[in-house]
């Protein structure tokens, strides 16, 4: 299935490289970025392999789905053309309040 990164997560993965560059060096970079790529592949190859993310189960959402890549979390939508990845961040963020700011972002 084709792999769609939004605007969104293409800037969050920007933003996530210059934090990593800046804060743990180029080689903590290519580790996390080569995670995220195979997380990708695995969207590619099986999009319904990701699970249900718990903060969103509530919402009766099944085709937004999330894979963990190292210490990354990508946030993706499943749809009959595609897999639309919608937000890539760190595992240890609050998804709830990074949602709201998006949400309150968009208008």
């Amino acid at each position: 299935m084709k792999v769609v990164f939004l605007r969104s997560a293409e800037t969050d993965l920007k933003d996530l490289r210059r934090y990593i560059i800046k804060n743990f060096g180029a080689i903590a970079w290519t580790s996390s970025y080569s995670k995220i790529k195979d997380c990708v592949g695995m969207i590619e190859a099986n999009p319904k392999a990701g699970r249900i993310p718990e903060e969103l189960e509530d919402l009766n959402t099944t085709q937004y789905r999330q894979v963990i890549a190292g210490m990354n979390r990508i946030i993706y939508e499943v749809r009959v053309d595609a897999a639309y990845i919608h937000l890539v961040c760190d595992a240890r963020r609050d998804l709830k309040s990074l949602l709201m700011r998006r949400l309150v972002g968009a208008v």
